[in-house]
């Protein structure tokens, strides 16, 4: 029941009454979902659970610039990010603030983030809630200091790799990425309903007029494992580029029509597209 300390990780802290509104016209999901444990709520272990969300932030036009999990604690909201990404998207938010009540700061170093799954206990005293995108992904806690863990940052990303889970810069781009590609639709990161945010129309528009081309899809690696960036090819032709991986299994960005049943080569490697049950893809790109 493996828990980790992820030193990777990081954090922005959203203070102040307004903070719940400032956000929700700013990333692209509901940031009301994200509550704080509920008295009535089953204990896991000996701790209960809030609720977090999963949200990106996007340039005005539309394209990723970060991605991150928000959780409520009392009357902050809490941020947990890529390390390397805290102190630019705190700036980037702190720019949106005008004359809305709220304090935007980088806390990384107030905070130790913890994934745990497979059954694994929330250590009492922490700031908790399940990872949003699949329940197979666990469950995601914050404390003032690392936890005792059984396992490394290293398992945990062999686990969302099996589950064919992209991770912030090492599979998207910035400025670049367009948020459907990364299956932010499919894993609970964009809300249809909430209202505008920022980048909102070129991801309405390519959810409602089909535009997808690209997606980022989890592959099994047959040989030496290609280093980011290394095209992948199909017959010849072009069709994608390697991102992250390791132990035979990656993310690529592949073209949809790649996605037939071929093997791809990449590099001195062959890579096999394995579709898995949370993401949706078209019946004639899956044939």
């Amino acid at each position: 029941m493996p828990i980790a300390y992820l030193p990777g990780r990081g954090m922005v802290e959203v203070t102040g009454e307004d903070r719940t509104g400032f956000l929700q016209g700013l990333v692209t999901n509901d940031v009301a979902g994200a509550t704080p444990p509920s008295p009535a709520a089953e204990p896991q272990g000996s701790q209960r659970l809030g609720t977090a969300v999963f949200a990106a932030l996007l340039s005005p036009q539309g394209k990723w610039l970060a991605e991150f999990f928000i959780l409520a604690d009392g009357d902050r909201l809490l941020l947990d990010c890529e390390a390397a990404q805290a102190a630019m998207l705190a700036q980037k938010l702190a720019r949106f603030r005008l004359r809305s009540k709220v304090s935007v700061r980088d806390a990384s170093a107030e905070f130790a983030v913890h994934a745990g799954w497979g059954g694994a206990a929330v250590p009492a005293g922490t700031i908790a809630a399940p990872d949003p995108r699949l329940p197979e992904a666990g469950w995601r806690a914050l404390a003032p200091a690392p936890v005792a863990a059984d396992a490394t940052p290293e398992d945990w990303d062999r686990h969302r790799l099996a589950l064919g889970l992209p991770d912030g810069t090492r599979d998207l781009v910035a400025e670049q990425t367009v948020l459907l590609e990364a299956g932010y639709d499919d894993l609970h990161g964009v809300s249809w309903t909430k209202g505008c945010y920022m980048g909102q129309e070129l991801t309405a528009r390519t959810k409602y007029r089909g535009l997808l081309k690209r997606r980022l899809v989890p592959v099994a690696v047959e040989g030496p494992l290609p280093a980011p960036g290394t095209k992948v090819f199909a017959d010849g032709t072009e069709v994608g580029e390697m991102r992250s991986g390791r132990d035979g299994m990656g993310i690529a960005q592949l073209r949809l029509e790649a996605l037939d049943g071929r093997r791809l080569s990449c590099g001195e490697a062959m890579l096999t597209p394995r579709i898995p049950g949370w993401m949706a893809l078209p019946a004639r790109e899956r044939a």
